[in-house]
C-alpha cells in the first residue's frame, strides 16, 4: 500500500469517527437537568460521575490505546474502538440505575480511547508530506466540530426529546461508522514485533486517571481535601512509577526520554493550553446563554454554532502558513487569550452579537493554532510512532479541557452567581492562557527548525533530510534509537 494515498473517503470517514467520538464529551451537559429529574434518581455523586467517567476513561487510556494501535495495527484498533463506543451507547441507552449508565459512559470512553489515536495515525501515515498540514487542519477541524455537534445534539435531545434517545442514536451512527471505516481506511504498517509492555500500560493509566480525578473532582470535594489530595499524591506516584519501570525496560510503552524535545514540550503545553481555554468558555457559555439571557436548550446548541466558522476559516490560513509555525501558533493562542478577556466583560445587557464577536476571535485562534500543535507533537516521535504522539496529544487536550473547567468552576464557586462569576473566571484563564502562550512561543525558539522532507519520498533529498531527522532524533534522545526500533 502506498504510503501517500491519502483519498477523500478515508479523510471523510476518519474525520467523522472523531467528530463523533469528541461530541461525547460535551453532549451529556445539556441534558443534566433532564438526568437528574428521571426515574433513575442520580445523586449529586452520580450525575457527576455520569459526566466525568467519558472523559476520565477516555483521557486516561489514550497513551496505551495509542501505542496499542501502532503495535498491532491502527485500522484494528479503530474498528475495536467503534465497537466499544456502541456497545457503551447502548448500555447507557438501556440503563436501569446510575452505576449502569456511568458504567456505559466509561465504556464509551474507552472506544473513543482506541478510535481518537488511530484516526490521527492513520493520517500521518497516509498524508504526503505536502499536504500532512492540510489533513491535520481537516482532523481538528473535525474535533471543533464534535463539541459545537455535541451542544446540538443535547440540546436538541433535552428539549424535543429523552437523553436516552441521545445514546441509542450513537449505536446505529457507530455501526455506520464502522462500515465506511472498513471500507475506505487501508491497512497501514505495523511499528515492529515489539513486546507489550502491560506493567508500564498499568502505571501509566492508573497515574493518569488519579491525576485526572483530582483535577475534574477538586472543586466539588475541594482542593484540600484528603480525597483530592491523595488523588494528586497517588497519580504523581504512579507515573514516577512509570518513569522508573519504562528507563529501565528494554520494550517500554514510550521513553521519556522523548520530552527532551524542547519541540515536543512546548508542542504538548500548547495543545493543552488551548483547550484549557476552550473548555473554560464551554463550561460558562451553556450556563449563560440558558440563566442569564434565557435561552432554551436547543437554541443554546444552535448559539455556539459560530465556532466552527471561526475555526474553519481559521484552518485554511493556518495550512497556508504550515511552514511558520511559530508565529501561527503563538498568534492562535494569544487570540484564544485575548477572546476570552473579551468575553469575561459580557453581563446580562450583553447582545447576542456582541458576545459572539468574542466567540469568533477564540475560534479563529483554535483553528490558526491547533493544526501546527498536532503535527509539532506527532513529528517529535518517530513515524512508526504516529499513534503514540497522537495519544500524547489528545491526553494534553484532554487534561487542559479538565483543568480548564476545574479552574473555571473554582472561581465562579467562590461568587454569588454566575453573572458575578462569569467574569473573573474568564479573566483568570484569559491571564493563564496569555502567559503560557508565552512559554510555547519562548520553546519553540530555542532551537532552529529542522525541516522535514517535503518532496516526494524516495527522492535524494527525502533521503537526506529524513536521515538528518533520524540524527537529530538520536542525538536528542539517546535512548529512542535502540529502544523504539519496534515500539
Amino acid at each position: 500500500m502506498p504510503a501517500h494515498a491519502l483519498k477523500r473517503p478515508t479523510l471523510l470517514a476518519l474525520c467523522a469517527c472523531v467528530l463523533v467520538a469528541q461530541s461525547m464529551v460535551a453532549a451529556i451537559n445539556l441534558l443534566i437537568p433532564q438526568l437528574s429529574s428521571s426515574s433513575l434518581h442520580p445523586s449529586h455523586t452520580e450525575i457527576l460521575w455520569t459526566v466525568d467517567a467519558y472523559v476520565i476513561v477516555f483521557a486516561g487510556l489514550l497513551i496505551p490505546a495509542g501505542a496499542l494501535g501502532d503495535r498491532y495495527g491502527r485500522k484494528g484498533a479503530l474498528l475495536a474502538g467503534l465497537a466499544l463506543f456502541a456497545a457503551g451507547a447502548a448500555t447507557s441507552a438501556l440503563a436501569t440505575g446510575p452505576a449502569v449508565l456511568i458504567a456505559g459512559r466509561g465504556l464509551s470512553g474507552a472506544g473513543a480511547a482506541l478510535i481518537t489515536p488511530a484516526t490521527l495515525s492513520i493520517l500521518m501515515q497516509l498524508s504526503a508530506p505536502e499536504h500532512r498540514a492540510r489533513a491535520m487542519g481537516a482532523w481538528t477541524l473535525s474535533i471543533g466540530l464534535g463539541g459545537a455537534a455535541g451542544n446540538l445534539g443535547g440540546g436538541l435531545a433535552g428539549q424535543f426529546l429523552t437523553w436516552r434517545a441521545l445514546f441509542a442514536v450513537m449505536v446505529p451512527l457507530a455501526v455506520v461508522l464502522a462500515v465506511a471505516a472498513s471500507v475506505t481506511v487501508p491497512r497501514t504498517e505495523r511499528s515492529g514485533a515489539a513486546r507489550p509492555d502491560p506493567l508500564g500500560t498499568l502505571l501509566l493509566t492508573a497515574g493518569l486517571v488519579a491525576a485526572l480525578f483530582g483535577i475534574i473532582e477538586g472543586p466539588s470535594y475541594g482542593w484540600t481535601s484528603a480525597r483530592i489530595l491523595g488523588a494528586f499524591a497517588a497519580g504523581a506516584l504512579l507515573v514516577a512509577a512509570f518513569t522508573g519501570h519504562a528507563l529501565r525496560s528494554a520494550t517500554p510503552l514510550f521513553d521519556p526520554r522523548v520530552f527532551a524535545s524542547p519541540r515536543l514540550r512546548s508542542a504538548s503545553l500548547g495543545t493543552a493550553t488551548a483547550f484549557f481555554g476552550l473548555f473554560s468558555l464551554f463550561f460558562v457559555n451553556s450556563q449563560y446563554l440558558q440563566g442569564v439571557k434565557g435561552f432554551g436548550a436547543a437554541v443554546t446548541g444552535v448559539a455556539i454554532m459560530p465556532l466552527v466558522f471561526g475555526m474553519a476559516v481559521a484552518q485554511k490560513l493556518a495550512t497556508r502558513w504550515a511552514g511558520r509555525p511559530r508565529p501561527v501558533i503563538g498568534a492562535g493562542l494569544a487570540l484564544i487569550g485575548l477572546g476570552l478577556l473579551g468575553a469575561s466583560t459580557a453581563d446580562a445587557g450583553t447582545p447576542y452579537a456582541v458576545f459572539v464577536c468574542w466567540l469568533l476571535v477564540i475560534s479563529a485562534g483554535a483553528g490558526l493554532s491547533m493544526p501546527a500543535l498536532t503535527i509539532g507533537v506527532v513529528t517529535s516521535l518517530p513515524p512508526h510512532q504516529a499513534g503514540l504522539g497522537s495519544g500524547l496529544g489528545t491526553t494534553a487536550r484532554e487534561t487542559g479541557a479538565a483543568l480548564g473547567v476545574a479552574v473555571t468552576g473554582t472561581v465562579l464557586s467562590s461568587h454569588a452567581d454566575l453573572l458575578h462569576g462569569m467574569g473573573p473566571a474568564l479573566r483568570t484563564v484569559g491571564v493563564v492562557v496569555l502567559a503560557a502562550t508565552a512559554l510555547v512561543v519562548a520553546g519553540y525558539g530555542k532551537r532552529p527548525e529542522r525541516r522535514r522532507p517535503e518532496g516526494a519520498r524516495g527522492s535524494a533529498g527525502h533521503a537526506a533530510a529524513a536521515a538528518r531527522a533520524r540524527a537529530t532524533t538520536t542525538d536528542r534522545h539517546p535512548a529512542t534509537a535502540s529502544q523504539t526500533h519496534g515500539a
